[in-house]
């Protein structure tokens, strides 16, 4: 059986079922012989074209509201990368052979995502369950208990299906405030002296998906030295902005003291153990001398920083981490370690939203990274920074939120 070469192309077409593949833009890139049949549309009337211009709601009915549903689902589907199964959908579909005529027509639909090796959504597989025709039998019956509590289900349904679009406008407004709110506690990018800086913030795409991710500049006291640190707060929503803003300007206010950034994240871990939401929450600082060339740095369970070396090559300073904040019961002395480098070089710090994928091991983001440092070496901060975000993160968004500071040395 093994050696029987599968011309898949004909299965797809064969499948028992409703099923079509949909580009991130949700544009029919191929549908099988059943879905032309069970919607009555030809294979050049649908394939090319965007979903919803073939699949319009009916615009004379208020209630119908199916394809709405189901673009929501789709992006639900991209933003995270996970099957989604709707439940029964009424949907009004135009008859193309009576103008202004709509079916109403009962599908269960399911979604589920094609992934390239990235993990990044690449297809969309729609795949539909036609249930019209027992919708209509069981009507055509009388109004027996069966009918009876199909009636109930379907009302409750409608009313879930209201709920629930409520609950995604409720949501939407949260994570409007929580953008604006973590995006005004976060500070403006800014040159450090005469080093170059470049930071930027990517909220995730989708619902509630804003999180905790800070950055932060600051300047040392004695000689040319910066404070550069990134991390990020477990939760999401207008409670992760907020324990953003705490730690961040606790850490801000203590770097400035401390002896060094294992000092600083010791004191930081002990103010994390007293405010709500902190915990398991992590960072890393690096305290800059351009005088003596050096990068001091600690980690509190944060991926580690990048330093590229102007000859192209990427080091990653992963010599002194430790667990996230407020992990071990009774607070100990964090490691440090340091590194030099010579002029030319860039500091890179950021947050797992930029090297972690679903199923992917966290090493293989560490080495795409890299590839991205090293090939744009040449740019300014500023110019990196575009060029590493769109080399790494989804055209249509990522699912966490992603911090990045780039400071040429």
């Amino acid at each position: 059986m093994s050696d029987v070469e599968i011309d898949y192309a004909t299965v797809f077409q064969n499948l028992p079922g409703m099923v079509a593949l949909l580009t991130p833009d949700l544009v029919y890139a191929e549908v099988n012989a059943e879905f032309l049949r069970m919607t009555g549309r030809r294979r050049e009337d649908v394939v090319g074209r965007y979903l919803f211009d073939v699949f319009p709601d009916n615009p004379d009915d208020s209630t119908a509201t199916g394809m709405r549903n189901l673009e929501c689902s789709l992006r639900r589907v991209l933003a995270t990368g996970q099957r989604d199964t709707m439940t029964l959908q009424r949907y009004d579909v135009q008859d193309t052979g009576r103008p202004g005529h709509w079916d109403e027509r009962y599908w269960s639909p399911v979604n589920a995502p094609v992934l390239d090796p990235d993990g990044k959504v690449v297809l969309l597989v729609h795949r539909v369950e036609e249930v019209t025709e027992l919708i209509r039998d069981r009507r055509a019956t009388g109004g027996g208990p069966a009918q009876v509590l199909e009636a109930e289900l379907y009302r409750r349904a409608g009313e879930l299906q209201e709920i629930n679009e409520r609950l995604r406008q409720a949501h939407a407004q949260e994570r409007e405030v929580a953008v604006a709110l973590q995006e005004a506690m976060l500070p403006a990018p800014r040159q450090l002296g005469r080093h170059p800086a470049a930071v930027r913030y990517r909220p995730a795409t989708g619902g509630l998906n804003v999180c905790g991710d800070w950055y932060d500049l600051v300047d040392l006291v004695g000689g040319d030295r910066v404070g550069v640190s990134v991390g990020d707060v477990v939760g999401h929503g207008l409670a992760a902005a907020c324990v953003m803003g705490q730690l961040r300007s606790a850490l801000t206010a203590t770097s400035r003291v401390a002896a060094g950034p294992a000092q600083a994240l010791d004191v930081l871990g002990r103010y994390a153990h007293v405010v709500d939401g902190a915990e398991s929450a992590t960072a890393v600082t690096a305290f800059v001398d351009f005088s003596r060339h050096t990068v001091t740095y600690s980690s509190a369970g944060h991926p580690p920083p990048a330093l590229l070396h102007a000859d192209g090559r990427v080091e990653y300073l992963d010599r002194a981490t430790d667990p996230p904040l407020d992990a071990r019961p009774d607070p100990m002395p964090r490691p440090q370690a340091g590194t030099s480098f010579e002029d030319g070089a860039t500091l890179v710090l950021y947050t797992d939203g930029l090297v972690e994928r679903r199923r992917e091991d966290i090493d293989t983001g560490l080495r795409r990274l890299a590839r991205s440092l090293t090939a744009h070496r040449e740019s300014d901060p500023e110019d990196l920074a575009d060029a590493v975000l769109r080399e790494l993160l989804a055209p249509e968004g990522a699912t966490d939120d992603t911090a990045l500071v780039v400071v040429r040395l």
